[in-house]
């Protein structure tokens, strides 16, 4: 049985560039990975099918558009039931500036990471959104102080 997670050698060295340059064309790939752009082609078709790549995205830098600050917050839930969850996760997706939720495991149930103007357009998050929630019993913040690292390229070698 062939492994479902299993990526070539070339679809590895295709995704290595998407990852970096997804506005590369396909006759730059076919060429960086020494095939033909009809066989780069299948094979990009193949990692969509195959859930390994999403659609092309141009990231954005948060600086240069007003929401320069990165906020993680932890929170903790009163209640861990599904009407719970769900209406945490109603409030979570509704709020635009929370672009990552994680559930967690440890003393805190979830971790959000948001991108937000200032202190004040965090706050106004926090209580609006989420303290304001039944099954929120608290949370806590950590402001970045600057970005280091930021990447979102996933490891492939083995």
């Amino acid at each position: 049985m062939t492994d479902p997670h299993h990526i070539s050698e070339t679809e590895a060295k295709l995704l290595s560039i998407l990852q970096r340059d997804a506005s590369a064309s396909v006759a730059e790939l076919a060429e960086a990975t020494n095939t033909s752009p009809a066989t780069v082609w299948r094979r990009i078709r193949a990692l969509e099918d195959r859930g390994v790549i999403g659609p092309p995205v141009r990231l954005v830098d948060p600086a240069r558009v007003g929401r320069g600050m990165d906020v993680y917050c932890q929170v903790r839930m009163k209640s861990q039931d599904a009407a719970a969850r769900a209406a945490f996760q109603r409030a979570v997706d509704d709020e635009p500036s929370i672009l990552e939720v994680y559930s967690v495991s440890g003393d805190w149930d979830y971790m959000l990471h948001m991108v937000v103007r200032d202190i004040a357009d965090f706050e106004a998050i926090l209580m609006r959104r989420l303290l304001e929630l039944d099954c929120v019993a608290g949370t806590s913040t950590v402001f970045a102080l600057r970005r280091i690292k930021h990447t979102r390229e996933i490891p492939l070698g083995r």
